[in-house]
């Protein structure tokens, strides 16, 4: 607990007055965030600090290994879907951005079985991206490669997948939304742009002076 209260303490003290007009002007207002991140649980791989964004700017919605699972309107319970919904017909998002990453956890128990203490949810979650461990298949003999190979087509597994939700696919051709992935590199801060046949490096900002 006491690490939670220090990092409070700090919040307080360092950005609580850099932010409080604009979370006060959120909490009058209401959010409206311009972009909703699909992001991973893994704690060093968060989309605010990734994409240096504001408080109010990104609606995130994270779970193991960024996935989204097929559209599928039963009773079952469907937090992914849920907020994809949330932020869609409620608060119009302009974007989904779907994020990748490099050492991922989810995407190692894909390929290797979850840790046996994870035995009760994990395996069958990371199913979702069933396509993605096949075909690093493939390259099999190659376990680094195949697990990068692995981390990128599950977002590529999670934007076909978006694309069968009626009301997004509906917004995307009318041109109110757009869908984007991304592979972010835990190691050297990189991230690359990842579309359905392709993997395209950002560009890198011109150094300071």
């Amino acid at each position: 607990m006491d690490e939670l209260i220090e990092g409070y303490r700090r919040f307080r003290v360092e950005r609580w007055p850099r932010q409080r007009s604009v979370l006060e002007a959120l909490a009058r207002d209401g959010q409206q965030p311009h972009t909703m991140a699909i992001g991973c649980c893994d704690s060093r791989v968060a989309p605010e600090m990734i994409f240096d964004c504001a408080p109010g700017e990104v609606f995130t919605v994270r779970n193991i290994a960024n996935l989204v699972p097929p559209y599928a309107p039963d009773m079952a319970n469907h937090g992914t879907s849920a907020a994809l919904e949330f932020a869609v017909k409620v608060l119009k998002v302009q974007r989904i951005a779907v994020i990748g990453h490099s050492s991922c956890g989810g995407i190692h128990a894909l390929l290797h079985n979850p840790p046996a203490q994870a035995g009760d949810f994990v395996a069958n979650w990371v199913r979702i991206a069933e396509p993605a461990r096949r075909r690093a298949a493939l390259i099999a003999d190659d376990p680094v490669a195949a697990q990068r190979y692995a981390e990128i087509e599950s977002v590529r597994v999670s934007l076909a997948n978006l694309a069968s939700f009626p009301w997004i696919a509906s917004a995307c051709a009318a041109g109110t939304l757009q869908i984007l992935g991304f592979y972010f590199d835990v190691g050297n801060g990189t991230l690359r742009h990842v579309t359905a046949d392709a993997e395209i490096s950002i560009a890198e900002p011109a150094p300071l002076g």
